[in-house]
């Protein structure tokens, strides 16, 4: 039955490493920093989620203890990368695009960080 867990914890480390291949091969070959921005990102969160499922697998299935220090990691990843994407992509927003190009915010102006229709102070 070992032997059964053993492969089941390469198989979680083949598919991260694929995920992590596939992200850095992305990110120097797709052609503008919006498209560059996808593969790192799905890289991340898929590649190194695979290396932590494995990790806590090897933890409860070999050595037969419960390590939760993975479950934090994991649960930090997934809460970052997506904030991390979102920043990256704002900055290149706000340094390559003309508000002009940009559709108009309908309704309530607020949560556009680039309508500058209205340059005056809330």
């Amino acid at each position: 039955m070992e032997q059964v867990y053993e492969i089941l914890i390469v198989f979680f480390l083949v598919v991260s490493g694929v995920f992590g291949l596939v992200g850095s091969f992305g990110l120097v070959k797709l052609p503008d920093p919006m498209s560059r921005l996808h593969a790192p990102t799905k890289a991340t969160t898929l590649g190194v989620g695979g290396v932590l499922l494995a990790s806590m697998l090897h933890s409860v299935l070999i050595e037969g203890r419960l390590s939760l220090h993975e479950l934090l990691i994991t649960l930090f990843l997934f809460l970052t990368a997506p904030i991390t994407a979102h920043f990256i992509a704002k900055a290149h927003i706000h340094r390559h695009v003309k508000s002009e190009e940009l559709p108009k915010p309908g309704g309530d102006h607020d949560w556009a960080s680039l309508d500058q229709s209205d340059n005056t102070a809330p």
